[in-house]
């Protein structure tokens, strides 16, 4: 099978909190919107595939378990402490973990679903 393009669609409760958040807080671009009476969505670069915000979802005032949301997204950077830092400026909560084959940090977006950063260093070993 030969795919055009590959993506995740994200159903949203608090939809304009996450479109801020992957956009303002993550820095993800926008590659288009929809605001229509039937649809409203926001589609983002995530780095070659599309994360596609829509509204539809159920959000959780904490972190969702992995029961309910066995799904994380995760983004590698270089230097995880100053992502870290960077996101803490920006008012999101951040839990950084040292482990044997690298080192991540893990938070949450506005609907609770689940989110890290994980060092680049080891990624591939």
């Amino acid at each position: 099978m030969k795919f055009s393009r590959t993506g995740i669609i994200l159903n949203s409760e608090k939809y304009m909190e996450c479109v801020d958040f992957y956009g303002k807080i993550l820095g993800l671009n926008i590659l288009f919107e929809r605001d229509r009476q039937d649809e409203k969505l926001t589609c983002f670069d995530l780095g070659g595939v599309y994360l596609m915000v829509e509204t539809g979802g159920r959000a959780s005032p904490n972190v969702k378990p992995i029961e309910r949301c066995p799904t994380k997204f995760r983004f590698n950077v270089s230097d995880v402490d100053a992502a870290s830092d960077d996101l803490r400026r920006k008012g999101v909560t951040v839990e950084v973990r040292r482990h044997e084959w690298g080192t991540t940090a893990e938070f949450a977006d506005p609907d609770g679903n689940r989110c890290a950063l994980r060092s680049d260093a080891g990624f591939d070993d």
